[in-house]
This record gives structure tokens, C-alpha cells and sequence, in this order.
């Protein structure tokens, strides 16, 4: 049995060129602004003020630079990849080109960590402020229908290792039913995806106009409210405690990095793209490129107008138009629905990312046929799309926000760093591939991409660290049960001894 049977890169090329299932409806616009929509959401409304209050203060500025560098090296790389092999499997498809089938299995099940789970922790997020907004309308919501019927809070004196005390200690009821609002948005959301890619992408492309236009409004506005007192000391002195200083910076980094996690949704839909060649490496690095932009100067002014010891709140941005006296007391709703259309549209390209990678992986054989079966009039993978959305709706329906948020976090971290190191992989064992994006210095720029997620996912909590093995491990056990024995690339060796 051989473990690490690569799939030909040539013959993953052909494939992409002959498969025709999916519809080919997007253009370089379509897919920057997935990348937009998977990027701008909870980190901006939410993740700016937490991160410049408890470690950076004005200095989250270079915090947004350096995590913005780091995440450059794995989209210079997933560039590469997603011109080269234009197929939905993302970093799937890229590690069994370089690495083998069982680290491309170990790939695309963590995915579903980034994917699956991610869209429910956004709805989770999604439902707090809908609520919030409702109830400035006078509409309220019963407490029992917006928020998980359990809570969990790591209990202390816990080894990683045994799994029964990580996984059943901690957890207390908290009197709800289920969180209704998180439900309702992943099943509309499904429900869109099903009917058609180029439907989705549309409803995309106005929230993120939305959006877009909410995120310029503060920032043109809030410029003329800046007080530059606020401003000093950049960074702040180092405390006792390790926070603040140059040292606070960087670790800001590292919390802030997460805000990016999701641009890698464009490269599954490369096989949906009408030039993926062309489009696929400007929609990765362009949208990178414009949300870092956007978070420096979200961060400039939201840091110049209100002192970063307060920003420490679930909505900084709203707090900071709050300051600004009540002729601008309009511009708080505008913030609001704002942040609403930015969470509804990670939510969409995070459920449109999934389905995708789940019908590649059946395609090989991995996972059953079902889950490659495409609709004959959307031309959508619309059975793997519905598992996908009630499996969605029922975690976020039933878990906190916090335990969803790290298993994201890591298996994404996990994902990014061997793409990393696949692309250096592939320069070596194909050297002569058509190549229509060249990762530039890719001596540097690999391992610096498997550094900087290396050091990240090391800085994660070590119950965080335990869940990934138990998930890689019911993994393994369901790719020794299923996907071994049905691989397509198996079945074809054999065939050819």
C-alpha cells in the first residue's frame, strides 16, 4: 500500500481541462470579490479594536503589515498552485500533485475545519448583531432562540491526552433552545448556493459593495475626527506583563493573522473561473492586497479617534462613530448593517468553499459519489452543498462561538503550511511544468510561509493542539475504512501492475 501516491500534476492539468461539470461563470471580478467577502468580516468590525487594546494599542498598524506579509507567502503560493491545477479541491488538489494521498486526505479533512466550521462560527457572530440591530428597532428576540444551549470553558488540571476529560469537561447549559438566527442565515445561504455559482457570486459582489462602501464612509469621516494625541505612543511602553512594545506588536500579529484566514476560498473555485490561468492570481493577491490596505486604515482612524484602551468591545467601530456627537448618530446604524452584509458574506463563500472540496476528494474516490453529484440545471454540487449547510446550521446552532473560532484557526494554520511547502515540493519533482504564475524567490518565500504558520499554530493552546489529533485521527481511520480501498488512483496503479 502505497501512501504517498502522487497524482500527476500533468494529468491533474487534463482533468481540469476536460471536466466541464461545473459551470465556468466567473471572472477576475467575481472571484476578487469572493476573496473580499471571505476576508472583510468579523475581523474588521471586531478583531481591530480587541487586538490594538489588549496588546498593540496605535502600533496595530505594523501589526496588520507583518500579518499581512506572512499571509502573502502562502497566497504567492496557493498563486502558483490555483493557475497551475484549476480544480475546486484548493490545498487538496495541491497536496496530492506534491505530497502524496494521505497528506492530500489530511488536507482536505482539516479543510473542513476551516470551512465548515468557520461558516458556523461567523453565523454565530452574524445572529449577535442581527439581534443587536433588531432590538435598536424595538424588535426583541427571546434570549432562548439567539445563543447555544451549552457553553464550554477549558476546566484547569486537564492533560491533553486524555481525550474523554478535553472533550466532556467544561461544558454548562445555558438555559437556551438554539440560536435560530444562525440557523435561518446558513439555510438562506445554502439555498442560494444551490441554485447557481453565478447567482451566489452576484449576491456577493452587492454585499460587498455594501460593505466596501460602510468601511470608505467611516474611514472619509472618522479622518476628520482624528485627535493625534491619541496617537502617542505609537506603540506602546512593554508592560510587566509581556503586552504593548514591539514584543506586543507581534503577537498582535499573530491574533490578527486570523482575520485573513478564508481568502484561500478563491482558489476553490478555480474550476468555476472563465480564465483561472489569469484571474485565479490576481483575485488571491488583489484581494489580499486591498483588505490589507483597508484594515491599516480602518485601524489609523479608528486608533486616532478614540484611545485604544477603550476599543476593547464587541463593536469598535460602532463605539468610535458613537464618539463623533449625534449628527452622526445615523452612521451607527449604517455600521451595523454594514458588519451584518460583511458576515453574511464569509458565510457564503465559506459555504461555497466546502461543497467544492468535497467533489473533488469524491472525484478521486475518497469520499462516496454522492458527494460529487451535480445538479443538470444549476450546475452545482448541490447534495454535497445541503449536508454541508445542515451540518452548518446545527453547529452553529448548538455551539459557543470560542470553541469553533480555534479549530478553525489550526486546521487552516495546518492547510496553509504544507501548500508552503508542496509548491517548493513541486519545483523540484516538475521542474519543466507549465507554470502561468512563478511564486517569485520561492527559495525564500516557501519557507518563510511554513515558519510564519508554524510559529502561529505553536502559540495555539495545547487543548486546541489535542482536538486537531482526535479530528486527524477520526480521519485516518475513515480514509483507511472508505477512501483507500476506493481511490481512483489506487484502483488505476493496480490495474497497471
Amino acid at each position: 500500500m502505497n501512501l504517498f501516491r502522487r497524482k500527476p500534476a500533468a494529468s491533474l492539468q487534463s482533468e481540469a481541462q476536460a471536466d466541464q461539470s461545473l459551470k465556468r461563470a466567473l471572472g477576475s471580478v467575481n472571484l476578487t470579490a469572493l476573496g473580499i467577502g471571505a476576508i472583510i468580516g468579523a475581523g474588521i468590525f471586531v478583531l481591530t479594536g480587541h487586538a490594538a487594546a489588549q496588546f498593540a494599542g496605535p502600533g496595530i498598524v505594523y501589526s496588520f503589515i507583518l500579518s499581512g506579509l506572512a499571509c502573502a507567502f502562502a497566497g504567492l503560493c496557493y498563486a502558483e498552485f490555483a493557475s497551475m491545477l484549476p480544480l475546486s479541491g484548493s490545498a487538496y488538489t495541491y497536496g496530492y500533485a506534491t505530497l502524496g494521498e494521505f497528506v492530500a486526505w489530511i488536507i482536505g479533512w482539516n479543510l473542513i475545519l476551516e470551512y465548515l466550521f468557520a461558516a458556523s462560527t461567523v453565523a454565530v457572530g452574524w445572529s449577535g448583531y442581527v439581534v443587536s440591530f433588531l432590538k435598536d428597532l424595538h424588535i426583541v428576540i427571546p434570549p432562548a432562540f439567539t445563543s447555544a444551549p451549552y457553553d464550554h470553558v477549558a476546566a484547569a488540571g486537564l492533560h491533553w491526552w486524555n481525550v474523554w476529560d478535553l472533550f466532556a469537561h467544561g461544558w454548562t447549559s445555558t438555559g437556551a433552545v438554539l440560536n435560530v438566527p444562525a440557523m435561518i442565515v446558513v439555510a438562506g445561504v445554502t439555498i442560494l448556493l444551490v441554485i447557481g455559482i453565478k447567482e451566489s457570486a452576484n449576491f456577493n459582489n452587492a454585499i460587498v459593495a455594501l460593505k466596501l462602501t460602510v468601511i470608505l464612509t467611516f474611514i472619509a469621516v472618522g479622518a476628520a475626527y482624528i485627535n493625534h494625541a491619541n496617537w502617542h505612543p505609537f506603540v506602546p511602553p512593554l508592560t510587566a506583563t509581556g503586552d504593548f512594545g514591539w514584543h506586543g506588536v507581534v503577537r498582535a500579529a499573530g491574533v490578527i493573522f486570523f482575520a485573513y484566514i478564508g481568502f484561500d476560498a478563491v482558489s476553490t473555485a478555480a474550476q468555476e473561473a472563465r480564465n483561472p490561468q489569469r484571474d485565479m492570481p490576481i483575485a488571491l493577491l488583489g484581494s489580499l492586497g486591498i483588505c490589507t490596505v483597508l484594515y491599516i486604515l480602518v485601524s489609523l482612524v479608528l486608533t486616532g479617534v478614540v484611545n485604544y484602551t477603550q476599543l476593547n468591545v464587541p463593536a469598535p467601530i460602532a463605539l468610535a462613530v458613537s464618539t463623533l456627537g449625534p449628527s452622526l448618530a445615523w452612521l451607527e446604524y449604517f455600521i451595523k448593517i454594514g458588519a451584518i452584509a460583511g458576515l453574511s458574506s464569509v458565510i457564503l463563500v465559506m459555504l461555497l468553499g466546502q461543497p467544492r472540496i468535497f467533489y473533488t476528494m469524491a472525484k478521486d474516490g475518497l469520499l462516496p459519489p454522492v458527494f460529487c453529484a451535480v445538479h443538470p440545471q444549476f450546475r452545482t454540487p448541490w447534495i454535497a452543498q445541503i449536508i454541508t449547510g445542515v451540518a452548518a446550521m446545527l453547529i452553529a446552532g448548538l455551539f459557543p462561538i470560542g470553541l469553533l473560532g480555534e479549530l478553525v484557526s489550526i486546521g487552516t494554520l495546518l492547510a496553509f503550511a504544507i501548500v508552503c511547502a508542496g509548491i517548493l515540493v513541486l519545483r523540484y519533482t516538475d521542474p519543466h511544468l507549465h507554470r502561468p504564475f512563478r511564486t517569485p524567490a520561492i527559495w525564500l518565500v516557501s519557507p518563510l510561509g511554513i515558519g510564519s504558520c508554524g510559529y502561529l499554530m505553536v502559540n495555539l493552546p495545547a487543548d486546541t493542539w489535542a482536538r486537531l489529533i482526535v479530528w486527524i485521527a477520526i480521519g485516518v481511520v475513515i480514509y483507511f475504512v472508505y477512501g483507500q480501498r476506493h481511490s481512483k488512483l489506487g484502483q488505476k496503479l493496480d490495474s497497471g501492475r
